[in-house]
């Protein structure tokens, strides 16, 4: 089978034993091509992907029977807030939520790690996306040696229990892990020095934590074979073009909701009613 006749979430599905590298950030199967005018066609496809999930949206919102988490993972410039404004840019904001996840503050950590993730999930009817999640904490804790091989293979376990919960209790979860090379983040980067409009968001930080590029790689290689479960799936896609990355996730995002058979509530006892 070609992958042109796969469907995304079957193309884009992480496969554990393969290797995370910088040439699978480049590569874009889903994609029509390179050229410009081949870009063009697929931000015109992401446009009528976002019209199909934002129609999908008001009927998952209407049946109110079931929840949906979206989480992005991804090195920094990753592009996760571009994808959510992508996806989301013409869905009716009651039922949709973003939720980004950033330093913990000192009442966060003097509860669990889950604590402050679990009171951002989503309720019934409502579509979350995480930006940045619970992943961090078997992420840069791990590659940073804040906790050991030991705590953080307990957090793997702990991370599938909280996850299977939620999808027993009617969450329907997409992992998404925004796989970008190193030389393209180092463009990203340097673009927010280079241009005034984006220099807010160059933390110097996000310096220290490239020196840790192959740990980082290796640590996501982890966290995936760890945590990919049918329930709750990672999807590796790749997103050193910004076109491609909001065509593959929103086509994955679109497949998904397709799949639940959504319908409108249907109350047959209204037909015979009169409005004076």
């Amino acid at each position: 089978m070609s992958e042109k006749s796969l469907k995304a979430c079957e193309l884009f599905r992480a496969n554990p034993k393969q290797k995370i590298s910088d040439d699978s950030a480049r590569t874009t199967p889903l994609a029509s091509g390179s050229t410009a005018a081949s870009k063009a066609a697929d931000k015109q496809r992401t446009i009528e992907i976002g019209a199909e999930i934002a129609a999908l949206q008001t009927m998952f919102y209407a049946e109110h029977k079931r929840k949906f988490l979206l989480v992005l993972q991804g090195m920094d410039t990753a592009g996760k807030d571009r994808t959510i404004s992508s996806l989301f840019s013409m869905v009716n904001p009651m039922g949709l939520r973003a939720c980004g996840f950033k330093t913990p503050s000192v009442d966060e950590l003097a509860h669990d790690y889950l604590w402050r993730v679990h009171s951002q999930v989503p309720v019934l009817g409502e579509i979350v996306v995480f930006n940045r999640s619970h992943y961090e904490d078997v992420l840069i804790t791990r590659v940073n040696e804040w906790i050991d091989d030991k705590e953080c293979k307990r957090r793997f376990a702990q991370i599938r229990d909280f996850e299977r919960m939620l999808v027993e209790t009617g969450t329907i979860i997409v992992k998404v892990f925004l796989h970008i090379s190193k030389d393209q983040q180092r463009i990203r980067l340097q673009e927010r020095l280079d241009e005034a409009d984006k220099q807010w968001k160059f933390n110097a930080g996000d310096v220290e934590q490239r020196k840790l590029w192959d740990q980082y790689q290796a640590q996501y290689q982890q966290v995936i074979r760890e945590t990919d479960t049918n329930d709750a799936p990672w999807y590796v896609v790749p997103s050193d073009s910004k076109t491609h990355r909001n065509l593959a996730v929103s086509t994955i995002l679109l497949e998904t909701l397709q799949g639940l058979k959504l319908a409108y509530p249907q109350h047959p006892e209204y037909a015979k009613l009169k409005i004076s």
